[in-house]
C-alpha cells in the first residue's frame, strides 16, 4: 500500500481514535489532498467497505470523501463501493439480482407492482426503473411481516431485506425470473392511493387520462424504455459530434420575432413595457452568427417553439439537433451526417444503413407526390394524361391537367365495399379528392372499371401496359386540375394502400437525400411567395439570373434527410454574402426598413467576413420515435402537451392574475 496511504489509515493525524483502535478518518484525507489513483483505490477499498457510518459527523464526512471519490476516479466511486454501508436505501436494483447471487443479503426498494397471497405465503412482485423482483412473506417464518405485506396496495413505495433464493417456479418472461427473495424486513417510505390506471403494459387507462398522471404513466416499461433510448441517443450524438470536433454552444431562449414561417410564441416583457421577445422557432441566425465569430463547428440540442395546429408528429415545443459548420458545401454536410445517421441506427437498431441515394424535389413529386417518399413499397406514380387524352367521352378525364394511377399488385380482388371505402377515404377534407377511378385487371383476363362505359376495351388494355399490371392487379386513379396537389392526394392514397397491405414495417428502414426544392414556394394566405425553408438559404447558383424573371423557378441548396415517409432533418447552404442576403429580402417583399429592423444584425454581422458555411437540423423527436417504433413523438417525450396544445397535468396554459398583469402593463380584450 501506498506510503501516504498507510500513514493515512494509520497515523492518528490522517484517522479518529476509536477505542483502543484507530478508524479512517476521511476529512483529514480530504485536508491532504491525496490524488486517487487506480491502485491507491483498490487498497482503499477494503477501509471504506469498513466504515462505521452510524456516528452522524463521520457520516457526513464520509460523504464528502465519496464524492472527491467520485470527482477524481468516478469509476470506482460508482461501481466497486457497496452503497449500503453508505447507509443508503438499497444495495442492488430489481433487475439485477441472478441464481449466482442465491444465499445474499439484499436491500430492495421501489414500488409495489402486483401483491397475491396464496396459502401462508404473499408474493410481492416489486418494480423500480430496471425490472421486477418477487419476494416471498412466509406466515411460519413472520405472521407479523407477512401481515404487514398483506396490507400493501398496488403503487406503495417501499424498502424490503431478504435473501436471494432459488425461485422453484421460474418465470423465463423475467430477467430475475430464476430467483425470488425471502423477505426479513418490510418497510412503507411512502403509502399511495389507488392509481387512476393500472401500471401494467396493456393498461386501462385512456390518453387524456394517462397525460394528466403522465408522472404514473412513466413507470410503465414501454414509456420508460422510449426516454432511455432518447437519453442513449443524445448521448451517442454529442459523442459523435465532439469526435468530429463540434462545440456544444447554448444559444438564448428569449429572442426577437421572425415572421417569417410559424407564429412565432410571443413574452411580455416587464422591463420594456410594449415589447415582446419571442421563442426561437430554430436557433437559425444565432448559429450563424457563430459561424462569423469563427466557431466554424456548432451543435446544440435545442428546444424551440412554433405556435402552430398540431398533429402527431408535431408539439409546439421540440427538440432539435442543430448543427452549423463553416467552410462546407452540400456533399460535406450530407456525408456527415449520412454518417451519424448510419452510427445512431447501428448502435441502436443493429441495423447497417447503406449508402443513401439523393432525389430531386421534382423527382420525388412526380414519383411519389411527396417531398418525403416512402420507399419501403412501390406503387410508384403513372402518368395516364396522354393514355386517356381524347380517347373516351369521361369529361372528368378531358377535362383534367394531371391524371396518374398506382398499380396495387393482387388486389383485383377488392369487393364493391372496399372499393367504396378507398372513394370516401379520398373524398376526405384532408386529402379532398373529387372521386377514385378504378380498374381491376381480374386473374381469368377480365376487366372491371368504374369507366368502362366510357372507353374501349383497347384504352383499358393501353393502360395495362402502361402501369405495367399483371392479371389480379388492382389500379386507382386520381385526376384534377392542379397536378401537384392531386399528386398529394394521390400520395395520401398509396400510404393508405401500403397501411392496409401491411407494407410500412417499422423494422424496415429506407433514408435517402431529397435535394434541389424550390427556393419559394406561393402562399394562398399572404397571397404571396414565402420561402421555402427560411429566407436564408443559399440560392443554386445557376438559377440566379431568374431571380428577377422567374423567382418560383429557382432551386435551393437545400436537402432533406428523410426516413420512412418522414422529414427527420433538413438543412441548406446559407448565404453569407450581403448583397445576395439583401436581393432575398426583396424578393420576399420586404421594405429595407423591415428587412433592416428585423435582420439588420446578421446583415450587419456579414460585413466583417463571414465564411461560407450551412447547416442542418435532425427533430430529435421524430428521430427517436422513429427508432423506437411510435406512431407518435409524444410517446418520446416525458411531459408531452396533447392535441390542443394544453398541459392537462400541468393544467397550462393557464389565466395569470391581474397583479402580473397589470406589472405587464397588459390589458386583455377577449374576443368571443
Amino acid at each position: 500500500m501506498d506510503c501516504q496511504l498507510r500513514q493515512g489509515l494509520k497515523v492518528s493525524s490522517y484517522s479518529t481514535r476509536v477505542g483502543s483502535n484507530y478508524a479512517f478518518n476521511p476529512c483529514c484525507f480530504l485536508k491532504k489532498s491525496i490524488p486517487i489513483t487506480s491502485s491507491l483505490f483498490n487498497d482503499l477499498l477494503p477501509e471504506l467497505k469498513g466504515i462505521n457510518t452510524k456516528n452522524k459527523q463521520h457520516d457526513q464526512d464520509c460523504h464528502l470523501f465519496f464524492f472527491y471519490l467520485s470527482i477524481n476516479y468516478c469509476n470506482f466511486a460508482l461501481y466497486k463501493i457497496n452503497p449500503y454501508s453508505l447507509g443508503m436505501y438499497r444495495t442492488n436494483t430489481c433487475g439485477e439480482l441472478r441464481l449466482t447471487d442465491a444465499g445474499k443479503e439484499v436491500t430492495l426498494a421501489g414500488w409495489v407492482q402486483r401483491s397475491r397471497k396464496m396459502g401462508g405465503m404473499t408474493f410481492v412482485d416489486l418494480r423500480d426503473r430496471y425490472g421486477i423482483t418477487q419476494f416471498v412473506f412466509n406466515e411460519a417464518d413472520d405472521k407479523g411481516l407477512c401481515d404487514q405485506a398483506n396490507k400493501l396496495g398496488r403503487e406503495c413505495c417501499v424498502q424490503i431485506k431478504g435473501i436471494v433464493a432459488e425461485r422453484q417456479s421460474k418465470n423465463p418472461k423475467m430477467d430475475t425470473g430464476d430467483i425470488e427473495i425471502m423477505a426479513k424486513q418490510l418497510t412503507v417510505l411512502s403509502p399511495s392511493l389507488t392509481p387512476p390506471f393500472t401500471i401494467e403494459e396493456n393498461t386501462d387507462g385512456g390518453d387524456d387520462l394517462r397525460m394528466k398522471y403522465r408522472y404514473l404513466d412513466l413507470r410503465r416499461e414501454s414509456v420508460r424504455k422510449n426516454l432511455e433510448l432518447r437519453h442513449r441517443m443524445t448521448i451517442l450524438i454529442r459523442n459523435f459530434l465532439d469526435s468530429k470536433k463540434f462545440i456544444e454552444v447554448e444559444t438564448p431562449i428569449l429572442i426577437g420575432s421572425t415572421p417569417e414561417g410559424a407564429r412565432d410564441f410571443a413574452v411580455p416583457s416587464r422591463m420594456n413595457p410594449g415589447q415582446f421577445y419571442a421563442l426561437p422557432q430554430s436557433p437559425q441566425t444565432l448559429k450563424q452568427l457563430l459561424m462569423v465569430a469563427g466557431f466554424d463547428r456548432y451543435f446544440q440540442i435545442a428546444k424551440c417553439f412554433r405556435d402552430e395546429d398540431l398533429r402527431a408528429d408535431r408539439q409546439p415545443e421540440f427538440t432539435q439537433i442543430d448543427c452549423e459548420m463553416s467552410f462546407v458545401d452540400q456533399d460535406d454536410v450530407t456525408e456527415l451526417f449520412e454518417d451519424m445517421a448510419r452510427h445512431l441506427f447501428r448502435e441502436i437498431r443493429g441495423v447497417e444503413l447503406p449508402k443513401l441515394q439523393q432525389m430531386t424535389w421534382h423527382e420525388a413529386m412526380k414519383r411519389y407526390g411527396s417531398d418525403k417518399p416512402d420507399l419501403r413499397f412501390g406503387m410508384e406514380f403513372v402518368e395516364l394524361k396522354d393514355t386517356f387524352a381524347d380517347k373516351g367521352d369521361f369529361s372528368v378525364f378531358n377535362k383534367a391537367a394531371y391524371i396518374g394511377g398506382i398499380r396495387v399488385t393482387g388486389c383485383a380482388s377488392y369487393s364493391r365495399k372496399q372499393l367504396d371505402e378507398l372513394t370516401d377515404f379520398v373524398k376526405r377534407p384532408q386529402v379532398g379528392a373529387m372521386g377514385l377511378v378504378y380498374i381491376k385487371y381480374n386473374a381469368d383476363g377480365t376487366v372491371k372499371s368504374s369507366i368502362d362505359k366510357f372507353y374501349a376495351p383497347e384504352v383499358l388494355a393501353h393502360v395495362k401496359e402502361k402501369m405495367d399490371a399483371k392479371d389480379g392487379d388492382l389500379v386507382l386513379i386520381l385526376s384534377g386540375d392542379n397536378a401537384n396537389k392531386t399528386r398529394t392526394q394521390l400520395c395520401s392514397l398509396r400510404l393508405e394502400m401500403g397501411d392496409r397491405l401491411g407494407l410500412r414495417d417499422k423494422n424496415v428502414f429506407k433514408c435517402l437525400w431529397v435535394v434541389d426544392f424550390p427556393l419559394f414556394e406561393w402562399s394562398d394566405e399572404e397571397q404571396r411567395l414565402m420561402a421555402t425553408h427560411h429566407p436564408f438559404t443559399m440560392p443554386n447558383p445557376d438559377d440566379l439570373s431568374l431571380l428577377d424573371s422567374h423567382p418560383e423557378q429557382v432551386r435551393a441548396k437545400a436537402y432533406d434527410f428523410v426516413c420512412n415517409g418522414i422529414e427527420v432533418g433538413g438543412g441548406s447552404i446559407r448565404i453569407h454574402d450581403t448583397q445576395l442576403q439583401e436581393k432575398m429580402f426583396e424578393v420576399l417583399g420586404f421594405t429595407r426598413e423591415r428587412a433592416e429592423a428585423q435582420f439588420g444584425f446578421l446583415m450587419n454581422a456579414f460585413k466583417y467576413g463571414a465564411p461560407p458555411h450551412a447547416g442542418l437540423a435532425f427533430g430529435l423527436d421524430r428521430f427517436v420515435s422513429i427508432l423506437a417504433g411510435l406512431d407518435s413523438i409524444r410517446d418520446c417525450i416525458a411531459f408531452p402537451k396533447n392535441n390542443s396544445g394544453r398541459d392537462v397535468m400541468l393544467d397550462a396554459p393557464s389565466f395569470i392574475d391581474d397583479k402580473q398583469l397589470d406589472e405587464l402593463q397588459i390589458k386583455l380584450d377577449l374576443k368571443s
